[in-house]
């Protein structure tokens, strides 16, 4: 863990292949662009626009096309803890017509005024971060009433596999199952319904990348789920 003076700032760095990795179309098209696709389809109710995004824990800013294409939004401010992801991420927000606000913190502690955010973009970002309890109260803070928490996450399943174990650096205390990762956001006020749930069983997200399916073994009924997609509400009233 790196921690950063005068910034309030805390992070596992990534590896060099991770980093290269996360800054490639292959990983814009195939990741982001599929995992949104899939959380568009469980959000309830939905709007035309939303008129302020935060992309919390935006990396390289690969992010940013998809968000403005998915949900036109007035402004978008992305978030990250490391000043080498946000230098590529500026290069990114030039290319768009959107405003785009960038600031480098740790999701843990936002300076961002409450219910300031109509939805929150939170995309394979919580099994990187050290306080994850307090990354959710934030994001909770920030959310207007009726806001939308788009959370997509990996399990401890992948992130323990040994391919990304070799590959890349995540918090190992940081990792957890779906349905941990559910009891977490619904302890922290969210509300969802099996509705607002997709676990997707992704080739490149098993142990084995697909090999068993590929050669006709079929996907396995019983398994640990590798991925979780959730569309998550702040209530509009406390209960």
């Amino acid at each position: 863990m790196t921690p950063h003076p005068g910034c309030d700032v805390e992070f596992v760095r990534e590896t060099r292949i991770g980093f290269w990795f996360l800054g490639t179309e292959t990983w814009a098209k195939h990741v982001v662009s599929v995992a949104l696709n899939d959380l568009e389809r469980l959000i309830p109710e939905r709007k035309a626009s939303y008129a302020i995004v935060l992309d919390a824990g935006c990396g390289q800013g690969k992010s940013f096309r998809p968000l403005i294409e998915h949900f036109s939004p007035q402004r978008l401010i992305g978030v990250d803890a490391e000043e080498k992801c946000l230098r590529r991420a500026r290069i990114e927000a030039s290319k768009e017509n959107v405003p785009i606000e960038l600031r480098r913190r740790d999701i843990a502690a936002l300076d961002m005024a409450d219910g300031s955010v109509d939805l929150v973009f939170c995309h394979q970002t919580f099994h990187h971060l050290t306080r994850q309890e307090m990354a959710l109260r934030h994001i909770h803070r920030v959310l207007k009433p009726g806001g939308l928490l788009l959370f997509a996450e990996s399990t401890r399943a992948y992130i323990d596999s040994w391919v990304i174990r070799l590959l890349f650096r995540h918090p190992a205390h940081s990792q957890h199952s779906a349905a941990e990762y559910m009891a977490m956001l619904r302890a922290h006020g969210f509300i969802f319904g099996p509705q607002n749930v997709s676990l997707p069983y992704l080739w490149w997200s098993r142990a084995d990348l697909g090999a068993v399916e590929w050669f006709g073994f079929g996907v396995p009924a019983q398994r640990e789920e590798t991925l979780l997609n959730l569309v998550a509400i702040k209530p509009k009233q406390a209960d």
